[in-house]
């Protein structure tokens, strides 16, 4: 068997959060970010914490234009000169805020259309949310599959389709609905994330777990947690809790993860 044949992916959530979102996909041959939300010093801190150096990277994937998604893309990209993958409306959005990126670093990266980065095959998949043309991914491997969803306002049954039976997950769970009607927020920001273009609540999120989970699956890591309107524990736990009551198998065949804003999780094997 040829090295690396049988290898999957490695993966660590670097960031999740309202505050900025940065995720590290390796494989044998590619090492690739999705979202730099972050400075370029701080995802360069973040990657030291998992012991990767971010001079060894290959490419930033962009899911939207967000600079809670983009903020570091820029710096990071020249520096390191580092391919950037988008859509074509996402490049339109987000050049003024990542500034120039050379030609040859460019690559549009259409939705709903399956790309091969090295060894990786990406699959791109439209979501629901107030952004120009908002996509994620799901990363395959070696019959292994990682998948991304947050920043959507609902899971349609096109995507629980897409997304079913994945061997991992980082899955939207951004705020908890009591919290975010009691906040302090203005009407017209909650109406915005309660809204089909906004974000799921802990409670949306697990629901949709619930029917996207398979017999593959082993790991979830809920991310994009609101700062002002959730809370790690309650987010596992009402989503454990709807999980649980749904028959899915938590906490037997699959585990639930938390993601933080500013600490990585460790690298783990998919």
């Amino acid at each position: 068997m040829l090295k690396g044949q049988n290898q999957g992916l490695k993966v660590s959530i670097l960031a999740s959060g309202s505050s900025g979102n940065v995720t590290y996909i390796e494989s044998e041959k590619k090492k690739l970010l999705v979202d730099g939300g972050l400075s370029g010093k701080k995802i360069t801190e973040l990657l030291k914490k998992i012991d990767r150096d971010v001079a060894d990277l290959d490419g930033i994937l962009v899911t939207h234009e967000h600079r809670d998604h983009v903020h570091g893309v820029g710096v990071l990209a020249r520096k390191y000169k580092l391919d950037v993958y988008a859509n074509e409306k996402t490049w339109e959005a987000m050049s003024p805020i990542i500034g120039d990126i050379k030609t040859e670093q460019k690559f549009v990266f259409e939705m709903g259309k399956t790309m091969a980065i090295g060894d990786v095959d990406v699959e791109s998949f439209g979501v629901s949310h107030d952004a120009v043309d908002p996509q994620f991914y799901t990363f395959h491997k070696n019959d292994k599959r990682f998948v991304m969803l947050t920043d959507t306002g609902y899971v349609s049954d096109r995507m629980r389709g897409i997304l079913a039976d994945a061997d991992a997950y980082l899955f939207e769970s951004n705020h908890d609905l009591e919290m975010l009607r009691m906040g302090a927020y203005p009407w017209h920001l909650k109406q915005r994330i309660l809204g089909d273009k906004g974000h799921l609540s802990n409670e949306d999120g697990a629901l949709a777990l619930a029917e996207i989970i398979g017999e593959k699956t082993k790991r979830v890591y809920l991310g994009h947690l609101s700062k002002d309107n959730n809370i790690k524990e309650l987010a596992r736990m009402t989503a454990e809790s709807i999980l649980k009551e749904k028959g899915t198998g938590v906490g037997e065949t699959f585990t639930v993860y938390d993601t933080d804003p500013s600490e990585p999780t460790s690298l783990f094997v998919i």
